[in-house]
């Protein structure tokens, strides 16, 4: 369904498991991020109106997770912290080359957010399935849904924007691209690391 050309091994989840409150602490940043790109293309889109009602929805929802995360960290004794850099979206922002065109600026962003909402869709179900905390496991199977959900929103939108061959061009390029650089990722406690 989310079309990943890289599976996540296993190890990255016992990785994770064994560093818990560090990638609780990337999980909150990275949907207090999510939150930040959706306002961000209400902010410059705000012409397009299904978009707006769609991303504010999504920035909403996240913005929850985020906070769902931060409750789950206070109620085991856990400190949020600061956010680590993360270079993973830096990285699929450098795949697409720079435009002027503010359609297909727009698509290249709605194709980036797709794919980082799929990329943790699938490290969730990962984790939920090696986890033998109940609690942990049930919470990341619900935020598994929504990024799924997300994803197809993001993608769905990239698709009206333009044809959908080409669209589903560069989505087929921006998933070869990322599969080869996740190749080398999957060691660290960091939802997209």
């Amino acid at each position: 369904m989310l079309g990943l050309q890289f599976d996540t091994a296993t190890s990255w989840a016992e990785i994770a498991k064994d560093n818990l409150e560090q990638i609780l602490t990337d999980h909150a940043f990275a949907e207090q991020k999510a939150a930040s790109n959706a306002v961000s293309i209400i902010i410059n889109y705000s012409e397009e109106s299904e978009l707006v009602t769609s991303m504010s929805e999504i920035a909403i929802e996240e913005m929850e997770h985020f906070k769902m995360v931060h409750d789950l960290m206070r109620a085991r004794n856990m400190t949020l912290g600061r956010a680590q850099p993360n270079d993973y979206a830096l990285r699929l922002q450098r795949f697409f080359p720079k435009t002027k065109d503010r359609t297909d600026a727009l698509i290249q962003r709605l194709l980036i957010a797709a794919l980082i909402e799929a990329r943790s869709c699938e490290r969730f179900k990962v984790f939920s399935e090696n986890l033998e905390d109940e609690e942990l496991c049930n919470f990341y199977k619900d935020l598994m849904v929504s990024e799924a959900n997300h994803y197809t929103t993001f993608l769905g939108f990239a698709r009206t924007y333009q044809d959908r061959t080409i669209v589903d061009k560069k989505w087929q390029a921006l998933l070869a691209f990322e599969a080869e650089f996740m190749k080398t990722r999957g060691n660290r406690a960091k939802v997209h690391g």
